[in-house]
């Protein structure tokens, strides 16, 4: 039982009235018009419901000439074994209480204190109840209205009324979540569509970023190896020039000697020109003492040729004379020997002559080298002062070069270690031009392209990793939705199985033929209920608003509430005018049915007749309402 009591206060034709409700079949009854229908619109008020099929406003549900109305619902709060419905508030009974305003404010009250909205849903939540579900609280014409409902809403109520809801929430929601991965997926497959096209574009700039690294880092080399080129260059002009240097150390320290060879020859020369003009004089002078030698030979010569011829008189004198006197023989003896003195000194005069001649032409050839030498010693002492002249020219070079080289050097170092050159400086030049030209090509590439790919491919690696995963979780939710549909189709068709044997059975008792099942059950988002009813012989068709008669629809949707009763989670459960339509005899069989389903439950059911009750007052708990003079009075028939 939910409901003991419940009490209102200037609601509509009521200005105060208490109605206490019992375990069972409670049946409300009276004439068109007294208030029947009011109590279970207070009822459904009170539990929450906003909307009502007398007024979309609350505020005209306040009793006329009124500024406020109240419902207060009794709630049982009394243990079910160990246990009472909500553990919060330990007493039997919790009153709630919903207050109404003609400015349109209204709010709720539990246990005396001001209640949210909230408060209240998940109160009832506890208790399993729902005001809004048509089979739980069907108000009038909802009879109607629940056969021109869609097997889908139909399926929806049943779900909510019978507790089944979260079989239902869990398969949207793995669905939801099935739609959402595949949306995601979709997103991140075009995310990663566009990342790659854009990771594509950054890797092609990346690339010319690379290419224009390398040729910056290609560049830096080229002008550390013109640098080093130009140290080489000057040290090998420091080379050239060191080795003109010593080629003209050489060729002075040559001409040095020579010069020396030549001085040496010259002083020999000079000493032996010296010793041959003493051998000349000494010869000279023996050719005079020779020649004076001769002229007195000669002279002796003439002398004795001159006695010769003398002696020659004398000694024709003497012979005749007989005086001793020298003799003719004796002169040519001395004639004989002057001539040969003579002639021996003419021998030597001409052999001293002969010797005089050769050492004058030795002379004239020690003049005539001499010469030669002091001209060789010349030119000599020229090409020895131009030497000097160009080595101290090279040394100056020299100096500048060796000057020129420390800075190079210096320049060189700075741009790093020396390197080997292999190329001319004119061939690095030429290469320095060619790698301007493609940098120049390059100049609108920036440093940030590295930063942005790696940006991007770390964008894309995250993309694809993601899409990876929502891949896996797509597979993962695909077999989540089938494991949930699987357990909602299943513990559908197993309650709609019951439900249909027990609507088979009701149905039988008015004569009729029926069924319950689920359709579409492979798709949660279509699938529906499906009631079937056949009158008097005929084939079961489609429960509707427009095949069947107001009876037959009737009876027909009562024996599905009846049969779904057993199943039915909230312990209220209410209906007005379900028979309005019906014949006496189903009436009959329907409030028996009702009576024997309810009787052992712990469930609670409100109906609302104006026909004749059919109830037998043992069974049920009659509540009978009539409008006296504009206000609705209830009395309980014991």
């Amino acid at each position: 039982m939910l409901i003991q009591e419940i009490i209102l206060e200037n609601f509509m034709s009521y200005e105060y009235a208490r109605v206490p409700f019992k375990q069972g079949v409670n049946i409300i009854g009276g004439p068109n018009g007294a208030g029947k229908s009011s109590l279970l619109l207070a009822i459904s008020v009170g539990l929450g419901q906003t909307y009502t099929e007398r007024s979309r406003k609350l505020s005209d549900l306040i009793r006329w000439g009124k500024n406020q109305a109240r419902v207060t619902l009794i709630l049982d709060n009394s243990k079910q074994g160990n246990k009472r419905p909500i553990s919060k508030y330990s007493k039997d009974q919790l009153f709630l209480t919903r207050v109404l305003r003609r400015d349109g404010k209204y709010f709720f009250e539990l246990e005396n204190r001001v209640a949210s909205k909230q408060d209240i849903e998940r109160l009832l939540g506890k208790f399993g109840v729902d005001p809004d579900n048509m089979l739980i609280i069907m108000h009038q014409n909802m009879v109607e209205q629940f056969s021109v409902l869609s097997n889908l809403e139909k399926l929806r109520m049943v779900e909510a009324a019978v507790g089944l809801e979260p079989f239902r929430e869990n398969v949207v929601q793995a669905k939801t979540k099935l739609m959402r991965i595949l949306s995601q997926e979709e997103s991140v497959g075009k995310l990663l569509e566009q990342a790659e096209q854009t990771l594509h574009y950054w890797h092609e700039q990346y690339e010319k970023y690379q290419e224009k690294k390398q040729l910056q880092l290609k560049r830096r080399f080229l002008d550390r190896e013109l640098v080093w080129a130009e140290v080489e260059r000057r040290e090998n002009v420091i080379k050239g020039l060191q080795a003109n240097f010593n080629k003209n150390q050489q060729a002075i320290g040559k001409i040095e000697n020579e010069r020396q060879a030549i001085i040496s020859e010259l002083d020999s020369q000079e000493t032996q020109h010296q010793n041959l003009k003493g051998k000349t004089k000494a010869v000279f002078e023996q050719r005079l003492s020779l020649e004076r030698e001769v002229a007195q030979n000669e002279s002796i010569l003439s002398f004795i040729e001159q006695l010769q011829n003398e002696a020659q008189a004398i000694e024709d004198l003497a012979n005749k004379s007989h005086f001793k006197v020298l003799r003719s023989e004796n002169l040519k003896k001395m004639l004989k020997t002057a001539r040969q003195q003579v002639e021996k000194a003419n021998e030597e005069i001409q052999v001293a002559q002969t010797i005089m001649l050769k050492l004058d032409e030795s002379s004239e050839k020690f003049s005539s080298e001499a010469l030669d030498k002091r001209v060789t010693l010349g030119l000599l002492d020229f090409k020895r002062a131009n030497a000097i002249v160009e080595m101290k020219t090279i040394e100056k070079t020299l100096k500048e070069a060796e000057e020129s080289l420390n800075l190079s050097m210096q320049k060189a170092q700075q741009s790093g270690e020396r390197i080997a050159v292999l190329k001319s400086n004119a061939e690095i030049q030429d290469e320095i031009g060619l790698t301007n030209g493609h940098l120049a090509a390059l100049v609108d590439v920036s440093e940030d392209i590295e930063r942005h790919y790696e940006s991007y491919s770390k964008l894309y690696l995250e993309l694809k990793e993601k899409a990876q995963l929502v891949a896996e979780n797509r597979e993962k939710t695909l077999e989540e939705v089938k494991t949930r549909m699987l357990s909602w189709r299943t513990v559908m068709e197993n309650l709609l199985e019951r439900v249909n044997v027990e609507y088979q059975k009701i149905m039988s008792q008015t004569l009729a033929t029926g069924e319950v099942k689920l359709s579409s059950a492979q798709d949660i988002e279509t699938a529906g209920l499906e009631i079937y009813v056949g009158f008097k012989g005929s084939k079961p068709v489609a429960l509707d608003a427009y095949t069947q008669s107001g009876g037959e629809r009737t009876t027909a949707t009562m024996g599905f509430l009846l049969a779904l009763q057993q199943h039915v989670r909230s312990p209220f459960r209410a209906v007005d005018e379900y028979d309005i339509h019906m014949d006496p005899k189903n009436r009959e069989m329907i409030a028996k049915v009702l009576v024997a389903m309810i009787k052992d439950a712990s469930a609670q059911y409100v109906v609302i007749t104006p026909s004749q009750i059919t109830f037998a007052q043992q069974d049920a708990n009659v509540i009978t309402v009539q409008n006296l003079e504009g206000k609705s009075v209830v009395h309980e028939v014991a």
